[in-house]
């Protein structure tokens, strides 16, 4: 996934959710209303403040972020006929949508999530359209784009995920594997699927141990089969492992306030990917990543960040110094 010098598309296809987000903040703690010898029979109801409706899923997040960097990343996904207003958006912030499914009869999916003042999140997803993403062939795709660099497979319709790895692999397309959310809903035939052949596997702390868990494979087993094994941290950064190498650790980039969390995994792979187009190797990769996700934590939604070049290389310098952000920054298009 490496640029020529005259390239100036991406050619990645960014498989996976598109929603729109229903965003509510409770004033409280929600560790407060949870009584340890009634966990079984949890009835709880949160009034909370503010209601923020905003665009969102995760291929989509993803897509914006690449976008934000310069680029015309393919989003893949299926849509109910309620998009017109969020495929302009997309469209005028320079994501190529000719390739997502509109539904004649579903709407498109819905995220709502509640957030507490520690941050803590309860969340509930509506797949809706989403479940038609199982229908799309990525063939047509690589086609349509003169080849693709990489295919990343990100939470979606579970059908959808298995469908596109195993595309991708019979069209020899290198594929990144996200499974994040749906490690929960998927069995362990499915996650191995899902992950094997990985060129990069995405995690955060929690989601490595429910991987292991459901795949019945140790983290050695799991590097024997991927390229780079990519998991977030929250406030400690990330973290990158692969066979036969010393992990890698990337601090996190300090933030003036945060607002809200919701997105930062997608703002991170957004940085992530272009900075691995951008042949910056993995530890650049990993800072653009954090900064973006830095800049994405202190915006409410997951898609009204703003990018500039100043800004972000200034962000990178106070958090890495200023031979990062040299580099980074004599990459940037922005």
């Amino acid at each position: 996934m490496t640029p020529s010098r005259q390239d100036t598309t991406m050619r990645i296809a960014v498989t996976g959710s598109i929603a729109t987000d229903h965003l509510m903040a409770y004033p409280g703690r929600f560790t407060e209303h949870f009584i340890s010898d009634h966990l079984d029979t949890v009835s709880l109801s949160f009034l909370v403040d503010d209601l923020e409706v905003r665009r969102g899923g995760v291929a989509a997040n993803i897509s914006f972020g690449l976008a934000q960097l310069g680029l015309s990343p393919a989003l893949v996904g299926a849509v109910g006929k309620d998009f017109d207003d969020y495929r302009a958006w997309l469209n005028g912030h320079g994501v190529d949508t000719r390739f997502v499914r509109v539904s004649p009869t579903r709407h498109t999916s819905r995220f709502l999530c509640t957030t507490d003042q520690d941050q803590n999140q309860i969340a509930s997803f509506y797949a809706g359209a989403m479940q038609e993403a199982r229908e799309i062939e990525l063939a047509p795709v690589a086609a349509g784009l003169g080849g693709l660099d990489l295919v990343l497979v990100a939470p979606n319709d579970p059908d959808a995920m298995l469908r596109h790895t195993a595309e991708a692999r019979s069209l020899g397309l290198p594929f990144a594997a996200d499974p994040s959310q749906q490690l929960a809903r998927m069995d362990g035939e499915s996650v191995r699927s899902l992950v094997d052949g990985a060129t990069y596997l995405f995690t955060n702390e929690y989601e490595s141990v429910m991987l292991q868990q459901s795949t019945g494979w140790s983290a050695n087993d799991i590097l024997d089969r991927v390229g780079a094994w990519i998991t977030t941290l929250g406030g400690e950064g990330v973290r990158v492992e692969r066979r036969n190498h010393a992990p890698l650790t990337v601090r996190a980039v300090a933030v003036e306030e945060e607002v809200d969390p919701t997105g930062l995994g997608d703002a991170f792979r957004a940085g992530f990917l272009w900075g691995m187009w951008a042949r910056l190797g993995l530890e650049r990769a990993c800072q653009v990543g954090c900064a973006i996700a830095a800049t994405a934590l202190e915006s409410l939604g997951t898609q009204e960040y703003k990018l500039s070049r100043t800004a972000l290389s200034d962000r990178v310098a106070r958090a890495y110094g200023g031979g990062a952000a040299g580099e980074i920054e004599s990459r940037l298009r922005i």
